[in-house]
């Protein structure tokens, strides 16, 4: 610990922490944030490891903010087309609402705290909104100030709230007379405005669901419902600037005679077009964002790490798996979207709704320490310093391997099942595929054993109350395809299969 924020002390921009398995690297992170006193970005593989982090962090750190910021998507199929069959793919997703809170609340918190330790997936690289446009569109409200209730309403439809009277639920306003009732996107509770001719009387939180009153506030900042949104005085630029460059793209497609494509772009461009002006929004409105937030053509766009501050401090945890993911993102985006591009589905300007190349993500750190038990040479060469964790504070040993032969697994996998089950301890079951997880586990389910299963189509959060239901024992065996991921803390298994 001493040894690597002496390090951070001295200066140096990048370190490498080399600890076992089971050494307890998490608590040593812990303390040189502690010690460094600056906000923090950890950055993991997968959102599963993430929670988990999240976890152990928001119970090191009580009396700060922690916050998970991961894809929220709980399914995501992207726009493509495979011209081979002349096929396209629209765009489908299903958005996780509480995934979508925290991500908003985890902004908020950059923006008013120093004490912020962010826990994020590689997904913290892809573009998002930029932090001076999200600043400039944050509404102020205080006790006493007057304003006109029409200008309260007008900014918040500016912001991207949506004045719903019904279905009144995250990222929406209701108005009953001259009380404003207001469910912020990063919030559990809702605000409620009160109005007395055009002076705010009373500001309050309360509970959506009961009613209930939770506090009076003298003053509170209510930040956009989304974080993809540009002032209302640049939409115009917006427009004509697809307009012109819809012409260039029109005038280069007829000259190669590609004209299905050229009558196919322009269709859906003025459909886009259409709506932006009409509604101010479109599907796949995200392909336009160079233009939102006024970017020249291939220049990087905001991300995450543009809400920190310029001292930030970075843990890139399993370095030896993040770091390959965060090399590859650029290129599987772009190679998607060639199609797309060349085939009359999206303008050029698409390209630079993309998440950071590596150079770019490289040259936004500060100062950066790799975490990992098999760093790799990337991560040693670039290293000032290398401090090693070398022993496990519980003194467990590496687990004996026992090679079977395949004649009888299932049989002899129940019979070890038994045994741990005796003993109050826990099973995991890796297999190859997600079919055979799910047939294997309704069979066991047949026999009586207490079993559930994991993989990639079970939702994010529910994947992280899974695992805290094994370690609870309200079941036996876990089955899954990658359970053996780095950095999973499960104690209680005793046996893997």
């Amino acid at each position: 610990i001493k040894k690597l924020w002496e390090g951070a002390k001295k200066g140096y921009r990048e370190q490498t922490l080399v600890g076992v398995t089971g050494s307890g690297k998490t608590f040593t992170m812990a303390n040189v944030i502690q010690e460094l006193q600056k906000p923090t970005l950890v950055i993991s593989h997968n959102k599963t490891l993430a929670a988990q982090l999240f976890s152990e962090f928001s119970s090191l750190f009580p009396d700060n903010r922690v916050e998970y910021f991961v894809s929220y998507y709980d399914y995501y199929q992207p726009e493509a087309y495979v011209p081979q069959t002349d096929t396209y793919i629209e765009k489908d997703a299903s958005i996780n609402d509480k995934i979508d809170r925290m991500r908003h609340s985890a902004t908020r918190s950059l923006l008013e705290h120093r004490d912020t330790i962010i826990v994020a997936s590689v997904s913290c690289i892809y573009g998002l909104g930029s932090p001076e446009d999200y600043r400039e569109m944050i509404l102020a409200i205080e006790v006493g100030e007057e304003v006109e209730r029409s200008k309260i309403l007008k900014k918040l439809v500016e912001m991207r709230y949506e004045r719903n009277d019904i279905d009144f639920s995250r990222g929406k306003f209701r108005v009953i007379g001259d009380i404003i009732e207001l469910f912020p996107a990063y919030e559990k509770e809702a605000v409620r405005i009160e109005l007395w001719e055009d002076e705010i009387e009373r500001i309050s939180l309360f509970d959506p669901v009961t009613r209930h009153t939770k506090k009076h506030l003298e003053k509170i900042y209510v930040y956009p419902a989304t974080h993809y949104l540009a002032p209302p005085e640049r939409l115009e630029y917006v427009l004509e600037s697809i307009r012109k460059e819809l012409k260039q793209r029109l005038k280069k497609l007829k000259s190669q005679e590609k004209l299905l494509e050229a009558q196919r772009l322009e269709s859906r461009t003025n459909y886009d077009l259409e709506m932006i002006t009409e509604v101010g929004y479109c599907t796949g409105i995200e392909n336009y964002s160079r233009y939102f937030s006024g970017r020249a053509p291939g220049e990087r766009p905001s991300c995450l790490i543009d809400y920190f501050p310029k001292d930030y401090l970075l843990f890139i945890d399993e370095s030896h798996q993040t770091i390959p993911q965060l090399h590859a993102m650029y290129g599987g985006d772009r190679s998607r979207k060639d199609n797309l591009v060349n085939y009359g589905f999206r303008l050029p300007s698409a390209y630079d709704n993309r998440p950071l190349k590596f150079s770019e993500f490289e040259s936004l750190i500060s100062q950066v320490i790799y975490v990992s038990a098999t760093p790799s040479v990337y991560e040693l060469k670039r290293s000032s310093q290398i401090a090693e964790q070398l022993i496990r504070p519980t003194g467990l040993l590496d687990p004996r391997i026992k090679i079977k032969p395949a004649t009888r697994p299932i049989d002899d996998l129940l019979e070890e099942i038994k045994k741990r089950v005796e003993k109050s301890q826990r099973v995991l079951v890796t297999t190859l595929t997600k079919r055979m997880a799910e047939d294997l586990t309704a069979y066991l389910e047949d026999l009586e054993v207490r079993v559930r299963y994991l993989h990639s189509e079970v939702k994010t959060l529910e994947r992280s109350k899974i695992l805290r239901e094994l370690r609870l024992g309200q079941f036996d065996v876990l089955v899954g395809i990658n359970l053996l991921r780095e950095g999973l803390d499960l104690p209680e298994v005793s046996l893997v299969a």
